[in-house]
């Protein structure tokens, strides 16, 4: 049994197979391959494009899907999560998909051997499939060359989730990775470091930008949205008429971590990070409940 806790769980070539199958599916999708299967997603923190994503993917592979709304469930009632868990298992589903606010929740039902489990985002370490399909994105437009690639990660840094999980893909594949934020949102890390865009904006080929979490912070770090973005939004006045490729893994602040004009540029890879999502998610699920069996 197979889980997919972080990206650390897929070895190279396993993650170059979920990439030969996404571009496969997204050029034509296949039979119903999941068929009879059932899939449950629990979802203890907000979601429109990862839980969607997930449900588009399985349903478009043929599996049922069925969604436990925590808040109505019995963990509201005292039942510890594992013992909620343990009784979805007992109704026999071929995977359970998970998001909570936890890092190590994913992780600690994975280690009861159930079923196969995936991470749909857990505190603010890991997010796999999200790094996944960010990295497929870019392999997609790089069309394979990702060794050297220059990939700067803007915004609330130590507070992603998103960013974890691609600075650990991204490093396994060759992509040279710089971090800029202010100093309140910058993790501790070797990777090299800036607190101004503009000193990094002439060696990047891409950018992904982050949500500004401000509520997250217990001080705040800016009087409001609108000072940081006139230091971070990114904007034409930044890039100018430079080939960079902006990525956000959303929901996109407009006009704070990314201006109206830039969503709209040819240069903005969102939509397709949108759409790349639920190939990779395909792919994974193929890969977790179909191949691993």
């Amino acid at each position: 049994m197979q889980h997919l806790i972080d990206t650390d769980d897929l070895s190279i070539e396993q993650i170059k197979t979920i990439f030969k199958d996404a571009y496969s599916f997204k050029k034509q999708l296949p039979p119903p391959l999941l068929r009879q299967r059932l899939i449950i997603t629990l979802f203890f923190e907000n979601s429109t494009r990862t839980r969607s994503s997930f449900e588009v993917a399985a349903k478009r592979l043929g599996a049922e899907v069925v969604h436990l709304d925590p808040a109505k469930s019995s963990t509201k009632k005292g039942e510890t999560l594992e013992d909620t868990f343990e009784n979805l298992c007992a109704m026999d589903p071929d995977g359970v998909i998970i998001r909570h606010s936890q890092n190590d929740t994913p992780g600690r039902l994975a280690d009861m051997e159930l079923t196969p489990v995936i991470n749909a985002g857990a505190g603010n370490y890991a997010h796999p499939t999200q790094a996944l399909l960010d990295l497929f994105t870019l392999h997609e437009f790089f069309e394979g060359e990702l060794e050297g690639l220059r990939v700067a990660i803007v915004g609330d840094i130590a507070n992603s989730r998103v960013a974890s999980s691609d600075i650990r893909l991204f490093k396994r594949f060759g992509i040279d990775i710089s971090l800029v934020a202010p100093k309140p949102f910058m993790p501790v890390t070797e990777l090299p470091k800036y607190e101004k865009i503009e000193d990094v904006i002439d060696e990047v080929d891409v950018i992904m930008s982050l949500r500004a979490q401000l509520e997250r912070h217990k001080k705040p770090i800016f009087d409001d949205y609108e000072e940081y973005a006139s230091r971070y939004c990114i904007t034409e006045d930044l890039l100018e008429d430079r080939s960079i490729l902006v990525m956000h893994p959303g929901p996109v602040m407009r006009n704070i971590d990314i201006s109206d004009d830039i969503l709209d540029d040819p240069r903005s890879l969102v939509i397709d990070q949108v759409r790349n999502g639920v190939f990779i998610r395909m792919a994974v699920l193929k890969h977790l409940i179909l191949d691993s069996q």
